[in-house]
């Protein structure tokens, strides 16, 4: 993935930074909230949400499960209905992939979709490394990247941001990227977004290079599709004459009748609309209408090796609503930065470590982002079990230590940091597996309860800081059941 938030801390340190900052938690607290309240009353119009919502995730589950078949149907459909697929098995080579095509144009400048797979790659970056420059064009994002930001949501990339400091960096930025902000902008949504639409219009009219996404890409016509609110993924899709489409694997559907299910959930769970303004769908290329040459670049990068992971697997199902983080106390405090990734919040928490391995600081500590309340499960409109994931990762990183790719081959190393978890955990076995040690152990305890401390010594204070110790009751639960039930020894 993207080196964009290499060099981040861990989870703990970065949310503790966040939570001192009031102005991010206020902007937090008023746009989940306000987004959550109206889905919530989107999807109480359906009746048959739960059955949608079984579908979604039986769809999902079915494609995982024969991937490899509707991946070559893909590519056989866009190729025959006039685009050319390419192959990227990491984000390297995604990157080189889109270099090299816009090279062949001649162009040095692109607009872009929103799209979280050329985020996750660092292609703006790439492509600027390069000497090709990209314009977002989603409202959101193009405030992120005129504020040299990070994007803290997946729908929403700027929540962060309040109107007064959008304001400011329209005022600040927008002439060095174009056409300035106007002379006396207030921060009125209205001016802001006309003050946008007017920066952005010569970049449609001037680009003859595109970049997207996709949502969902149909395997048995090979048409790809964009949802999106603002009409700025249609000028994209549409105007350039050259479009390249930058797709994780896992976005492909079997059939056409299958979007009629996710054209119902992601709106609903999303932006909490009926239906999205704009649904755009392409196949291929057509004479005089849209561009005239289609590239699609299909990106593995670590989705192989989520894919092997039986329950880890799910997280592939996202279909990249951000409900889950609208509902999500964690999120709600610490923000998306604190998470380093591209994908934050919950399915962020799950993704991220999967895609990119656990090796590093931020990677090992999200899956323990989480209080694990369920909130975001029961919002999922594919019903992915986040915390089962989330305590799977958990075990993971406890049990065999940070896992890496090297090549193509997942690395399971030792883990460091974890070796007094890990005694602790053989001592267990060890005495569960000899009763009567167990036994005596028990009675032990409880003759010496008196003085047990309430807290933990050293190293243990961090954990006990927190909690409370549980009492060491007056007799084991062996003792008092031949006591009341004169009945044998259980552990025998």
């Amino acid at each position: 993935m993207s080196g964009t938030f290499v060099g981040m801390p861990a989870f703990p340190k970065a949310a503790h930074e966040a939570v001192n900052n009031t102005t991010l938690r206020g902007n937090l607290r008023h746009a989940t909230h306000t987004i959550r309240t109206k889905r919530a009353k989107a999807v109480a119009e359906v009746s048959d949400w739960a059955e949608l919502r079984d579908a979604g995730k039986r769809i999902k589950d079915h494609t995982l499960r024969h991937l490899d078949r509707y991946l070559v149907q893909l590519e056989e459909s866009v190729t025959a209905a006039g685009g050319v697929v390419h192959w990227a098995a990491d984000a390297e080579e995604a990157n080189r992939i889109v270099t090299e095509l816009v090279r062949a144009t001649g162009e040095s400048e692109v607009v872009k979709v929103k799209s979280m797979a050329t985020q996750e790659i660092g292609l703006n970056e790439a492509l600027e490394a390069a000497g090709i420059r990209a314009y977002e064009t989603d409202l959101a994002e193009l405030i992120v990247q005129l504020g040299e930001d990070r994007p803290s949501h997946i729908l929403v990339p700027a929540i962060h941001r309040n109107r007064g400091e959008i304001r400011d960096i329209f005022v600040r930025e927008m002439g060095a990227w174009g056409r300035a902000a106007p002379e006396g902008l207030t921060d009125t949504p209205a001016e802001l977004a006309e003050a946008a639409r007017l920066h952005l219009r010569e970049k449609f009219l001037r680009a003859k290079v595109g970049i997207s996404g996709a949502n969902f890409m149909v395997a048995e016509t090979g048409t790809l599709v964009v949802v999106e609110s603002e009409g700025n993924g249609r000028m994209c899709l549409t105007l350039p004459e050259t479009l390249i489409s930058v797709v994780g694997i896992e976005k492909v559907v079997p059939a056409w009748r299958d979007l009629e299910v996710f054209l119902q959930t992601l709106p609903r769970s999303s932006t909490a609309e009926r239906m999205n303004p704009y649904t755009s769908m392409w196949t291929g290329t057509t004479d005089g209408d849209g561009p005239r040459a289609l590239h699609l670049v299909l990106l593995d990068n670590g989705r192989t090796d989520t894919l092997a992971d039986e329950v880890g697997r799910q997280a592939l199902r996202c279909i990249r609503c951000s409900a889950c983080l609208n509902v999500c106390p964690v999120y709600e405090r610490a923000g998306g930065h604190a998470y380093g990734s591209v994908y934050p919040g919950p399915i962020g928490a799950i993704l991220s470590p999967q895609l990119r391995g656990t090796a590093s600081e931020i990677d090992a500590s999200l899956p323990y982002a989480s209080s694990l309340c369920g909130a975001c499960y029961e919002v999922c409109p594919v019903a992915i079990d986040i915390p089962e994931v989330l305590v799977h990762l958990r075990e993971r990183i406890a049990q065999g230590g940070p896992v890496t790719r090297e090549g193509n081959t997942v690395v399971l190393r030792p883990a460091r940091g974890h070796a007094a978890e890990r005694a602790a955990m053989r001592a267990a076995r060890w005495a569960l597996g000899r009763p009567g040690a167990l036994r005596a152990g028990q009675r032990l305890a409880s003759r010496t309860r008196r003085f047990h401390p309430r807290t933990l010594p050293g190293p243990g204070r961090a954990w006990s800081g927190s909690r409370e110790l549980p009492a060491v009751p007056a007799e084991s639960f062996r003792d008092w059941w031949q006591r009341t039930r004169g009945g044998k020894d259980v552990t025998k």
